[in-house]
């Protein structure tokens, strides 16, 4: 029998509230604490706070527990793994999980060239990894990111970011010579505005204005790109714009990187995001949902790529022993059966929210792939002015009554729920989303 949600205090309870007191008088007063959920444990995809409440979870740690909370596989992996050896550094020594990790990585990575891998403690760390090796193997110093983008909050990692403006504040002079252009969007392009779904006009701002008026392309080491957006609100490009975004960085020798730490490891119905368009970056970007939980994320890049030499970049902890292991499980998780499951509950998932926003006038469209589907909200359809409030009071109201959901970009709604999410949980989650909507309206 399901048992969640269940909601016996109103949170957070007295226990939850103890903790978050004594977690604001010494923790960091950067971390930004998204309503007071206070863990205690978790199992499949619901979570139980340390009053008894329990919740349904359709946000997994912002992506992280992709195979739910607890999974005997990857829990006994990891128990395994801890009581051989708990450390011994990656970047000096070796080990058999480590080989198997990125031998693993690197075969299922997009396209058909050799890869080689290096393993990380976080997307973060696999950004500037990346930043480093392209330039390094360009000998370019140029790097172009999107506006909206997420890729980490790193001093490179952070100056490639362009989510929200709170990010970079106070910390300049950021890493030089990155630009930011238009992402693909599939509504109204501002080089084609005539054009409701433009292809190519988001990528003509890089040749007609960037090229031609402020950089030459042939100074650019890479273009760094989310297959879908993530930070900046679940946003899927036109079809065909990845591929065309391939084919402009061909032309002039540039990198793509792909960054998949968030849309990766099945959460969009195959394993890459990538996958989707047929494109093979020549560097891919994983974390997150890797290890269920464990810190791992990985560079995958071409061999052709990989040219740089023995002591040129390192980590004491990437790759960690017990953290491979859990990627492991993971995967063999993922590619048996998570991955399939993500594609069906995502096309139930998508299909109930369109049937509220006929039902919602506030809901302006609904995009996604597999378990990653962002629900944009609006004041006005006619106009589409974005609506934050919305979502900030329906992600209150659906914590309070036992779901868990979190905002993306200005206006969004991001609902990535563990990959081993059931149909009654979707249709549970749908349910509660919808009345919430209603008490709002």
């Amino acid at each position: 029998m399901r048992d969640y949600p269940k909601i016996l205090v109103p949170p957070p309870g007295p226990r939850a509230r103890a903790i978050v007191e004594r977690d604001a008088a010494w923790t960091s007063s950067c971390y930004i604490k998204e309503y007071p959920l206070v863990v205690a444990r978790g199992e499949g995809v619901m979570v139980e706070d340390v009053d008894g409440n329990r919740f349904l979870d359709f946000m997994a740690g912002i992506a992280v527990a992709s195979t739910g909370y607890g999974h005997p596989k990857v829990v006994a992996a990891v128990k395994d793994a801890a009581d051989r050896f708990l450390h011994i550094c990656g970047s000096d020594f070796y080990y058999e999980g480590m080989a198997l990790l990125c031998e693993r990585l690197a075969r299922i990575a997009p396209g058909t060239s050799k890869k080689r891998v290096f393993l990380t403690n976080s997307g973060t760390e696999a950004t500037e990894a990346a930043i480093k090796l392209v330039r390094y193997a360009t000998r370019r110093t140029a790097i172009i990111a999107f506006r909206g983008a997420f890729h980490g909050r790193t001093t490179g990692a952070v100056t490639l970011t362009s989510s929200k403006a709170r990010q970079h504040a106070g910390f300049g002079p950021l890493l030089p010579d990155v630009y930011h252009v238009q992402y693909g969007y599939r509504y109204r392009c501002p080089w084609c505005a005539d054009e409701p779904a433009c292809n190519r006009g988001c990528l003509r701002v890089l040749e007609d204005d960037l090229f031609a008026r402020q950089l030459d392309p042939h100074d650019v080491a890479a273009i760094f790109v989310e297959p879908i957006q993530g930070e900046g609100g679940y946003i899927v490009p036109p079809p065909g714009w990845l591929r065309d975004l391939r084919a402009l960085c061909d032309r002039y020798g540039i990198l793509l990187v792909a960054d998949e730490v968030q849309s990766g490891v099945g959460r969009t119905g195959k394993m890459w995001a990538c996958d989707h368009e047929g494109v093979e970056p020549d560097i891919l970007l994983t974390a997150k949902g890797l290890g269920s939980g464990m810190p791992i994320g990985a560079m995958i890049a071409k061999e052709s790529v990989s040219t740089w030499e023995s002591g040129s970049h390192g980590s004491t902890f990437g790759g960690n022993p017990v953290c491979c292991a859990a990627a492991l499980a993971t995967l063999d998780l993922v590619e048996g059966g998570l991955m399939a499951n993500a594609a069906a509950m995502g096309e139930r998932l998508k299909a109930g929210m369109c049937r509220l926003a006929e039902k919602h006038a506030c809901i302006g469209d609904v995009r996604g792939a597999g378990l990653m589907v962002g629900v944009e909200f609006v004041k006005d359809r006619g106009t589409r002015e974005p609506a934050p409030d919305i979502v900030h009071e329906l992600v209150q109201r659906a914590f309070e009554r036992g779901l868990l959901l979190l905002g993306a970009g200005k206006s969004a709604l991001r609902l990535a729920p563990p990959l081993v999410v059931g149909a009654g949980d979707v249709d549970i989650a749908l349910e509660m989303i919808d009345a919430g909507l209603g008490e709002i309206a």
